[in-house]
């Protein structure tokens, strides 16, 4: 099938962009590092042998290289100060400068996530074990919203397979259900009735035994700022961004698959499986071009920024296009 016309899109407004920032030299990091007895770190990894920096902002949050078949795009990363400024965290606010600004109400310790449902070791585990529950991994994703942008995000996790082997799904499990936060005392976007809250999100069970699917506890190898999910959520790169359900608390395996937030405010316009596919449009605009935020001559923000096609699957179609083989694409959206 040929990829439909581009049809317009709905350009953001100044005050909804950061201007991005200037990155530092490898070089420059490597001294830096190496004055902070962080050079053994600074040395190994994926983020270091593609040059790129830890910010130094939050508590560091080293992984090992991940092997797992197109984990580490060659894609340029998009600056630290763009992907923790540029956000979607309605709880926080709409706008996308609003998660930057409101978050640090957010408290992530203490933290626990609960993993119930149709599994034969449930267990209600506290963040330190999850951190600790699998070796932590550097992966470098192409994320794109449904709204048209797209980023490229040094994550730091490990695969969600290796929390779900250890609870053991029942042969009645056939999705997963991820609830995230909501108090209204840390969260200000709560008093909104933008959505029905808590948020929640789900992947058939196959989905989230991907390798690819990430539990994510950090980003440029730190750990994750609170705009961004803190202290845990998923990473999903073959699908829209809202599908990455952020500071989780609950993860619930069940039978009958599970009505998302967004798939319940607007079924029309945002299905369960919300895959990136250029071929099928959101009803008001086009998803077959986006732009990657900071790219191109006056960033994100110009008018004159060329846009890029949509890749099928976000890029990712070699790894995960078995999972929806036979598919109605469209109907299934």
């Amino acid at each position: 099938m040929h990829l439909l016309k581009d049809r317009g899109f709905i350009h953001r407004t100044p005050s909804e962009i950061t201007p991005p920032a200037v990155y530092h030299s490898r070089r420059e990091w490597m001294q830096r590092a190496a004055a902070l007895g962080l050079a053994p770190w600074a040395a190994s990894g994926a983020f270091a042998q593609a040059g790129i920096p830890r910010p130094g902002k939050l508590a560091p949050l080293p992984g090992a290289k991940s092997a797992v078949a197109g984990a580490l795009v060659m894609d340029k990363p998009t600056a630290y100060a763009d992907v923790t400024s540029y956000n979607n965290f309605y709880e926080f606010g709409t706008d996308k400068a609003s998660p930057a600004h409101y978050a640090g109400t957010l408290k992530t310790r203490p933290w626990t996530v609960s993993v119930e449902g149709e599994v034969k070791r449930p267990k209600v585990y506290d963040l330190e074990e999850l951190l600790k529950l699998a070796p932590m991994e550097e992966r470098i994703y192409r994320l794109r919203c449904v709204e048209g942008w797209s980023m490229v995000v040094p994550w730091v996790g490990y695969s969600l397979a290796e929390l779900i082997k250890r609870v053991e799904p029942t042969g009645n499990a056939k999705f997963v259900q991820f609830t995230t936060l909501a108090d209204k005392a840390q969260m200000p976007g709560l008093r909104a009735s933008v959505l029905d809250w808590p948020y929640t999100e789900g992947l058939r069970l196959d989905e989230a035994m991907h390798p690819l699917a990430l539990l994510g506890f950090g980003l440029y190898g730190e750990v994750l700022p609170n705009q961004n999910g803190a202290p845990v959520r998923m990473v999903l790169p073959w699908k829209y961004g809202f599908k990455s359900a952020k500071s989780i608390v609950k993860i619930r395996f069940v039978e009958k698959q599970p009505v998302s937030s967004w798939e319940r405010a607007g079924p029309d316009e945002y299905g369960f499986y919300s895959n990136v596919n250029p071929q099928v449009d959101h009803p008001r605009w086009s998803q077959a071009t986006e732009r990657r935020i900071g790219e191109g001559e006056g960033g994100f923000s110009s008018l004159f920024t060329k846009r890029r096609p949509t890749q099928m699957f976000n890029g990712y179609e070699a790894q995960v296009g078995q999972l929806y083989a036979g598919m109605d694409l469209k109907k299934y959206f």
